[in-house]
């Protein structure tokens, strides 16, 4: 469950390990992976489309299809194709319109990422978290109220709360469903207050993880983020998302102890990013067991390795339950 990059990260390296036919059952250990994506977007070429055509953001859901395709080749690259000029279609990527389009065809935003999905030959399901045509609103410290995802992210002021407008949504009954069967749930990694939590404010999704007898996992992030999480350790990130839901919702967290290099948090630094304090006794104290590998990966931009990461978790979650 989330969004943004964090959540496509990770998608890319459990597809992996899904298994697409019965003889591939005993060598890949996920039967079933379902993404649940987050609908507030409101920027880019996301919030265009949802302006100007009524649907739901197709970015995030787009980047999840492109991460579970069977091979990113020709299709997947024409997906995330982003025209560079011309006067309407500029900024959009084509996945964006593509989305966009069918989903005026079919009258039906999901079953638009259904039929994407099969287009692509994903490996796993994707479902919004809601059809409703959601806004996050957020409360900050110093009292004001803003609403939107992008100004919300773009705030200097540090975050009390958030909430969802209009308040009373109704996921989708597959989410439900998804969360019902589920064997392993993880939250994360993503933005805390943009990507996260938004999924969670749904008070059927939070009844249903609270219920779910899964192991639920949260994949901390690796930096602190300028104007939601300044100075925020991973404790603070747990505790944000248990004031939004329910103490309790979390049995595990996963933790990079790979240490960021000088050039990139000298660059991250720059930017009034940090990397996120570990806070391991703090999270021992609100009963978190702790699971850590080396995870980070750098380039442009510092991200998990999604290779790593998907096996640290197949590891330490599935193999080694099925063991015991």
């Amino acid at each position: 469950m989330g969004g943004g990059t964090g959540l496509s990260t990770l998608l890319r390296g459990l597809k992996e390990y899904v298994a697409r036919r019965k003889e591939e059952r005993s060598r890949l250990p996920i039967s079933d992976l379902a993404a649940v994506v987050t609908v507030t977007d409101d920027g880019g070429s996301s919030g265009l489309l949802r302006r100007e055509y009524s649907v739901l953001p197709p970015g995030d859901i787009r980047n999840c299809i492109v991460a579970l395709s069977k091979d990113e080749t020709l299709l997947s690259q024409l997906f995330q194709y982003r025209f560079a000029k011309g006067g309407a279609l500029r900024g959009h990527s084509f996945g964006n319109i593509f989305l966009t389009a069918l989903t005026q065809v079919t009258g039906d935003f999901p079953e638009a990422v259904r039929l994407s999905g099969q287009v692509l030959a994903i490996r796993g399901r994707i479902f919004p978290s809601t059809e409703s045509n959601v806004t996050l609103e957020a409360e900050l410290e110093n009292g004001n109220i803003i609403r939107g995802e992008t100004k919300i992210s773009r705030s200097r002021s540090r975050i009390r709360r958030v909430r969802l407008v209009p308040r009373r949504v109704k996921p989708l009954l597959e989410v439900l469903e998804a969360i019902r069967h589920a064997d392993l749930i993880l939250i994360g990694p993503g933005s805390l207050y943009t990507s996260l939590i938004p999924n969670l404010l749904l008070s059927q999704v939070k009844e249903a993880l609270v219920r779910s007898r899964a192991t639920r996992v949260y994949i901390a992030n690796l930096m602190t983020q300028p104007g939601e999480t300044d100075g925020y350790s991973v404790a603070d990130h747990v505790r944000a998302i248990y004031a939004h839901t329910q103490d309790g919702l979390f049995d595990w967290v996963v933790l990079n102890r790979k240490p960021v290099t000088p050039g990139a948090l000298h660059r991250y630094r720059a930017k009034g990013a940090e990397p996120v304090e570990k806070s391991q006794k703090e999270l021992a104290r609100m009963g978190l067991g702790c699971v850590t590998g080396d995870l980070l990966q750098e380039g442009k931009v510092v991200r998990h390795d999604q290779r790593r990461l998907a096996r640290l978790v197949l590891d330490e979650f599935v193999r080694r339950s099925r063991q015991n």
